[in-house]
């Protein structure tokens, strides 16, 4: 028997899908699946969710009229395969490279993606809103989100739901691919969802309504709750009824036939707004994702024969992530008050292995940063100390708690902040821009940013012994720098920075794990006649004022670095400048800031070089703040 004829050379666009019969859609998802499994092997990035909705993806769009009706998908790990029925197959294998495709949904990367994501729980409020504007347009086309269970931990999903109740042309995929929040799926569940949904049922739904109405209103109520209460018992939707949507599911994510006859129905229903239920199987068709314990979530370049991942250099020191959960525990095994949270990252922050020594001290929250920050608060407030680790990013999210329930009351909440500064493949939404500027601005805030690993361990030694304010530090994503790290740190004295290397024409002053790149500056300068110093802040809060002080009154010269953005530590510098007139007297300054645009993704090195926050960038700072020419430095002194 010949082979099937390729069906996905065939695709340019979803409008292609929708001629095809039920059988065609299987190869198709068959063939799509394995296109997107050979992309990944050569570009890495996230597998796994992508492969458990290869089936939901193609029904989605064989389905709705997309782009004009509206297909919205949270966070957009899950969107390697939507990218490839939407015309960016001859570009997939540019996946997080730069220059190439994100790893995200981004609008201006095609009309297929109306709503830019990489952070959980925005879709249902992203897609109420362009139901919103389609309303007051007068227009007709539907709005679809998709949203994992994962995502259904964070309280923005059922802000948007509760306020989605009255919306009539709305749906929302709930795609359950973890933990089942109802009965397992099957044959009978397929039919029962392909029933409810169905118009014969509708008819019979809406008959009944008419009939009811006839009824006295305590028996027109009873009627309703009989009827939502018994498809409640076949569906397990009873909560999501009392939120105002019309609950179909669950159903099998990977059934075709269901799929597509279960989206028609729920494209048909006018009266309300409709959530289905699909499970799914992280990793699905892939027996190296299926058998792996993440499901192959996120991944480098690998075999796709065997599975087998290319094993990362032997690297000589060891990840920042790692130093902190390590040196974590060191401190717990002293002090058995202190605890960790993290908010649906334990491996991301390394709290998987502080859980495993300390399980009953370690809490993971759920995609709930505000949560998060406001259970820390409380644990501080009654004599525990919290070490809350967010990712930079994704503290973003919980920044009302942080000024509220943390800042004003003075609460010894330490922040772990980790992958600060650039992250490279994951792009702008994932970037630790900004919490230099925001942390920094509050009232009685610690802000640190260690250099290395080692000091790392001294500032999570600081924040432990910090007991009567707030506390924050910084580390990037990726690997140290060797440097020795001690069997137990010893603190930091609050607010006090250190000379690295003395000189007299210009001044470096850096704040985080740019101060090798400022090292190798000075050495460049040295090169050319000129002589730098090199400072390590160590702290943006308080600021070390008698080391500033001292560097601006013995230089012509100075320049910060911050893997920050504008508003940071230099500002905070500049601030304190002017305030003590060190300004007056002629200093000439240049804050290195990462640039006021959101960068895309690229390899970090490249992203750095852009930024100027290399050692070439801040050597062309420190020529442009002393008035020479970069060609040429003859008769500057040593």
């Amino acid at each position: 028997m010949p082979p099937a004829t390729p069906l996905l050379d065939t695709v340019s666009s979803p409008a292609d899908t929708r001629s095809l019969s039920i059988p065609q859609l299987r190869q198709l998802a068959d063939e799509l699946r394995a296109e997107t499994i050979d992309a990944v092997s050569q570009t890495g990035g996230h597998l796994g969710a992508g492969l458990g909705v290869v089936e939901l993806t193609v029904a989605l769009h064989h389905v709705y009229e997309t782009p004009r009706d509206i297909l919205i998908w949270d966070v957009g790990h899950q969107a390697y395969p939507h990218k490839i029925l939407t015309g960016r197959r001859d570009r997939i294998r540019t996946l997080r490279q730069g220059g190439g495709l994100s790893g995200f949904t981004k609008r201006s990367e095609s009309e297929y993606d109306p709503f830019g994501a990489a952070h959980a729980a925005t879709s249902i409020s992203a897609a109420l809103g362009f139901a919103a504007a389609r309303d007051a347009k007068g227009e007709d086309n539907k709005v679809v989100a998709v949203i994992g269970d994962g995502s259904m931990s964070a309280g923005m999903a059922y802000e948007a739901m509760n306020n989605a109740g009255g919306n009539k042309q709305l749906t929302v995929i709930l795609n359950d691919n973890d933990m089942s929040i109802a009965p397992p799926v099957g044959g009978m569940s397929a039919y029962f969802a392909r029933l409810v949904s169905g118009g014969g049922y509708q008819s019979i739904r809406n008959l009944g309504k008419s009939v009811a109405k006839a009824f006295p209103r305590p028996m027109r109520e009873a009627a309703r709750k009989a009827e939502e209460y018994a498809r409640g018992m076949v569906t397990g939707g009873t909560f999501f009824e009392e939120l105002g949507f019309y609950y179909v599911g669950p159903i099998d994510g990977h059934d075709m036939d269901a799929l597509v006859h279960v989206l028609q129905n729920a494209r048909k229903i006018d009266d309300k707004p409709v959530l289905v239920h699909v499970v799914t199987h992280k990793g699905k068709g892939y027996a190296p994702a299926e058998n792996a314990a993440d499901k192959y979530h996120g991944v480098v370049k690998f075999d796709v024969v065997t599975g087998q991942q290319a094993k990362p250099a032997q690297a000589g020191a060891p990840q920042y992530t790692k130093v902190f959960a390590q040196e974590l525990i060191k401190q717990a095994e002293r002090d058995p008050k202190i605890v960790a949270i993290t908010a649906a990252m334990p491996s991301g922050t390394g709290l998987d292995l502080f859980g495993q020594k300390f399980p009953d001290r370690c809490f993971d929250v759920g995609i709930a940063e505000q949560h998060a920050v406001t259970f820390a608060a409380g644990l501080a407030a009654d004599g525990m100390k919290p070490f809350c680790a967010l990712y930079s990013t994704f503290l973003q999210r919980g920044y009302d708690q942080v000024v509220h329930d943390v800042a004003i009351q003075g609460l010894p909440v330490r922040f772990a902040i980790d992958r600060a500064g650039l992250v490279g493949a994951d792009g702008a939404t994932h970037a630790g821009s900004f919490d230099i500027g925001y942390l920094g601005a509050l009232p009685g805030m610690v802000l640190m940013a260690p250099s290395d690993e080692a000091e790392l361990a001294q500032a999570i030694a600081t924040a432990a012994a910090i007991d009567d304010r707030p506390s924050a530090f910084r580390y990037p994503r990726g690997e140290g720098t060797g440097a020795q790290i001690p069997l137990l740190a010893a603190p930091f004295e609050v607010g006090k920075g250190r000379i690295v290397r003395e000189g007299t024409a210009v001044a470096i002053l850096s704040f985080g794990t740019r101060l090798g790149e400022a090292l190798k500056a000075a050495d460049q300068l040295a090169a050319r006649g000129l002589s730098a110093t090199v400072a390590d802040a160590r702290f943006a809060k308080p600021l070390d004022l008698d080391m500033l002080l001292r560097l601006a009154r013995e230089h012509e010269a100075l320049i910060t670095v911050e893997e920050g953005a504008v508003g940071g530590f230099g500002s905070f510098v500049l601030h304190a400048l002017a305030e003590h007139g060190a300004l007056d007297r002629g200093l000439r300054v240049r804050t290195l800031t990462l640039p006021d645009i959101f960068q895309d993704h690229d390899k970090p090195e490249a992203m750095y070089a852009l930024a100027g926050l290399d050692a070439d960038g801040i050597v062309r700072a420190a020529l442009s703040a002393l008035g020479v020419d970069n060609a040429s430095t003859a008769g500057r002194r040593a």
